[in-house]
């Protein structure tokens, strides 16, 4: 982690903000001043090795990370081991082990985490970092899977995305299922066992 410690140190860019302030408002209260800050947030995977922490993240199709950085302006990067798609298991060498000493992937030998980096006003940089922090750690904490209401709304958001979405009432009506308890003139196949 010696490159992490230049890197963290809060790169600092000062760049002088247009008169129009922040986001093109005129007049806008700002400092004058725009700041990059990067913060670095942890992913538990040692506590919690089976747990798809990326796919949690990234929700379907990557829109709960979209969300996540309109609502708090910054920029969030999933980085280290388990970051990049493995699109086929079946070869012996990942994607990631071809990737890990080319330039540009060095992060792939740090354990996985999250970068939050922002360009904002002075005033409020800190404020927004502190938000997305607070998300994103919320989302890291593993939540037993019948009670996880973030995974089940982005599993409904999937379905609507996939045009598959059947509505609660409506998921076992007419439906002749062995296992729907209402149909009682159906048995459940029989298994040796």
């Amino acid at each position: 982690m010696n490159g992490w410690a230049a890197y963290q140190s809060e790169r600092l860019s000062m760049l002088q903000a247009s008169p129009h302030g922040w986001h093109g408002a005129p007049g806008g209260g700002s400092s004058g001043i725009i700041v990059k800050k990067t913060i670095r947030v942890e992913v538990p995977v040692d506590k919690y090795p089976n747990f798809n922490f990326v796919g949690r993240l990234l929700g379907p199709r990557g829109n709960s990370l979209k969300r996540v950085e309109a609502a708090t302006e910054c920029r969030v990067l999933i980085r280290g081991r388990g970051s990049i798609k493995d699109p086929s298991r079946v070869i012996s060498i990942s994607p990631e082990d071809m990737m890990r000493d080319k330039p540009g992937y060095e992060h792939l030998n740090e354990p996985l985490h999250i970068l939050v980096e922002a360009e904002l006003p002075a005033s409020i940089i800190d404020a927004r970092l502190l938000q997305a922090r607070e998300i994103l750690e919320e989302l890291l904490k593993p939540v037993d899977e019948s009670q996880d209401f973030f995974k089940k709304q982005q599993l409904r958001e999937l379905a609507i995305l996939n045009g598959t979405l059947r509505e609660d009432g409506s998921s076992m009506a007419g439906s002749v299922s062995p296992f729907n308890s209402s149909n009682l003139g159906m048995k459940r196949a029989k298994t040796r066992g």
